[in-house]
């Protein structure tokens, strides 16, 4: 067996349950795009120094190809239940709110590239902001997609923001955007 099937070679592939699709179709855009956000998590554990954050980003690049499954399903059969669903969201919320609760995390916006690590969790907080737009997208264009999909991306892009806040503050990096010169209140503008 060989991954080469040639069965791409004229723009189009395959979707779940044998449908052909053009690349450039939003199907595959969105579905690409957790593609590369799995790709982007993979690459912001490899480089994590927190072992906990580590594990959690194993399982959620783990539930991202039930993610990229489901978006890859033009016509899910009747009676299937989501791939993505509400506990899977409910999840992210308690580990946002976990992190948000340690002292000294939640402080100010963030410029990335203060640390290493912090700064792919930024990158990868990014892709997933992309990947979810590409959702709404295909959402908009008529696709059927469940709440619970894009609730999960939603609260992943969090997640991936306030874990690159505790990597900062654990290693004791200032990385925030406002100055506190200029006064204002927090969540201001810094400039």
């Amino acid at each position: 067996m060989s991954i080469v099937t040639k069965g791409g070679d004229s723009g189009e592939t395959g979707l779940v349950g044998g449908v052909r699709a053009s690349k450039a179709s939003l199907r595959v855009e969105a579905y690409g795009e957790v593609d590369e956000l799995n790709s982007q998590i993979g690459f912001a554990r490899a480089i994590c120094p927190h072992a906990a954050a580590g594990g959690l980003l194993k399982d959620i690049q783990r539930e991202l190809f039930a993610v990229g499954g489901e978006l890859a399903t033009p016509s899910p059969r009747p009676g299937t239940a989501p791939a993505v669903t509400a506990p899977m969201v409910e999840r992210l919320t308690a580990e946002v709110r976990r992190i948000e609760a340690i002292e000294g995390v939640l402080g100010d916006w963030a410029i990335p590239g203060e640390h290493a690590a912090s700064a792919a969790m930024d990158v990868a907080r990014a892709v997933c902001r992309r990947a979810e737009r590409r959702v709404v997208q295909l959402a908009e264009s008529g696709a059927e997609v469940g709440a619970d999909l894009l609730a999960y991306l939603n609260r992943l892009s969090d997640l991936l923001w306030i874990l690159g806040r505790q990597i900062e503050a654990e290693a004791g990096v200032d990385a925030a955007l406002r100055i506190p010169e200029t006064g204002g209140s927090k969540w201001s503008r810094a400039w």
